[in-house]
């Protein structure tokens, strides 16, 4: 089902997509697509093909973001090393929704309030499609992996967790 267009969470994902030459077709799950594993099933693809924005704050509080396959676990170390940083913590959920905008389980990898420093999990440039949230906790996109990268500016780094 396609994703209400006068959703304004919505519409800041499909216009920060435009922005960037991305065009973003939002999907509605009625079911939901909070979890990768949820959206996964609703949309009928691998684990792996869904990105996961997570959101960690530094030392000062500051955000930064991780796009992580929803195969993978984000190794914290390798996150903070990819970002120069000492300190990583996730934030929680009111930091994320202060920080980006949107609330945990809807969280775009572009479109954010203020833009935040993108990490992006090398596993997920294996794939032709991929699928983020929208805005919403049931709402997804497909897009390529260098539409990612262009869209949100993110690095690629190793940040999958061994084991």
């Amino acid at each position: 089902m396609a994703a209400e267009p006068h959703d304004p969470r919505v519409q800041r994902v499909v216009d920060a997509g435009a922005r960037a030459g991305v065009e973003v077709r939002a999907r509605r799950f009625p079911e939901g697509t909070h979890t990768a594993e949820d959206a996964a099933r609703a949309i009928g693809c691998t684990l792996a093909q869904i990105v996961k924005t997570l959101v960690f704050v530094d030392g000062d509080g500051e955000p930064v973001a991780f796009l992580v396959s929803g195969a993978n676990r984000l190794d914290p170390a390798k996150g903070a090393a990819a970002a120069g940083l000492a300190e990583l913590r996730k934030a929680d959920a009111g930091a994320t929704k202060e920080r980006t905008g949107f609330s945990i389980g809807g969280v775009p990898p572009f479109g954010h309030d203020r833009p935040i420093p993108m990490y992006v999990d090398e596993d997920l440039l294996a794939f032709e499609e991929i699928w983020a949230a929208a805005g919403l906790p049931d709402a997804v996109f497909p897009l390529t992996p260098d539409d990612l990268l262009r869209a949100s500016g993110a690095h690629v780094a190793d940040l999958k967790q061994a084991g």
